[in-house]
């Protein structure tokens, strides 16, 4: 049997999680100098009451060598092999510190996701699936390689306030983003995140208009799986958004999940994405 297993960064429901064996190894988020777990002992909504209410500062920091190599000494004995993954490497030095703890073993694969949330969410899912039929960790982790590229992940933020604390963007920036209502999308292309279309107006008005511009005249779209991830937006806002994504596309799988501490630290509440994999690698 294969082990999946994953940084807490992929965003997956408890339930997948669940059906599917799949492990976690939470990222840390630090608060004013006090050490937290990703959805362990912190939630999402902890961090915007320590943000909002106790101004307090929170980031996101990796996961050291050290707990990786105790993390696949839990699994590598009892398994024919061990594939984990990683948030991309452009946003965190987790993955660099998994590959090197998995040097200490003979059957740990590591995954540069090069996404992050369920973008990562996306390809953790196809190996499990794929661990489930029976194919062979070296044959995953190569069919892997050809999906990494293909994963479509963007989302829309609602303000840029939780980026310009993270030191993502100036606080002009951010100001004149909140005067303007301006509502940036981020797109993740080869492994790093990039601003694309800036929407104007209410979050509600703007988010239609996104899942628009996402799916409608792409002629390279899978339409297997689609995640809407949001992070502590309201139920009436994520069905309005299934509503346009439905009269949009025709999705086998609409999946919905929350996003968990580390989008939040870094993209704060009432930031929604929508993310399916492409036939092709999308391009700049």
């Amino acid at each position: 049997m294969i082990k999946i297993t994953s940084d807490s960064t992929c965003d997956l429901s408890p339930e997948l999680l669940s059906s599917l064996d799949i492990t976690l190894l939470p990222l840390h988020i630090v608060v004013d100098g006090d050490d937290y777990r990703d959805s362990v002992d912190i939630t999402p909504e902890d961090i915007v009451n320590f943000v909002e209410k106790e101004k307090k500062r929170c980031q996101t920091t990796a996961v050291n060598t050290f707990e990786y190599q105790e993390f696949f000494s839990q699994f590598a004995p009892n398994y024919e092999a061990v594939i984990h993954f990683n948030i991309g490497s452009q946003f965190s030095s987790c993955h660099q510190n998994a590959k090197l703890a998995a040097a200490d073993f003979d059957n740990v694969y590591v995954v540069n996701s090069q996404n992050l949330s369920t973008g990562q969410g996306h390809v953790v899912l196809e190996a499990a699936y794929m661990a489930k039929e029976g194919i062979s960790a070296q044959e995953i982790v190569e069919k892997l390689d050809m999906l990494i590229p293909c994963v479509d992940a963007s989302f829309v933020i609602d303000k840029l306030d939780y980026l310009h604390k993270g030191g993502r963007c100036s606080g002009l920036e951010a100001f004149g983003a909140r005067l303007l209502q301006i509502k940036p999308c981020i797109e993740v292309i080869d492994g790093k995140m990039v601003v694309g279309k800036k929407y104007r107006g209410s979050l509600e008005r703007s988010l239609e208009q996104y899942v628009k511009d996402r799916l409608v005249e792409k002629d390279n779209i899978d339409y297997s799986r689609i995640f809407i991830t949001h992070c502590m937006c309201s139920e009436q806002m994520v069905e309005k958004v299934r509503d346009a994504v439905n009269a949009y596309a025709n999705f086998e799988e609409i999946l919905i999940t929350t996003a968990g501490c580390t989008i939040t630290t870094h993209c704060g509440p009432n930031t929604l994405g929508i993310l399916c994999k492409r036939t092709e690698k999308k391009q700049l």
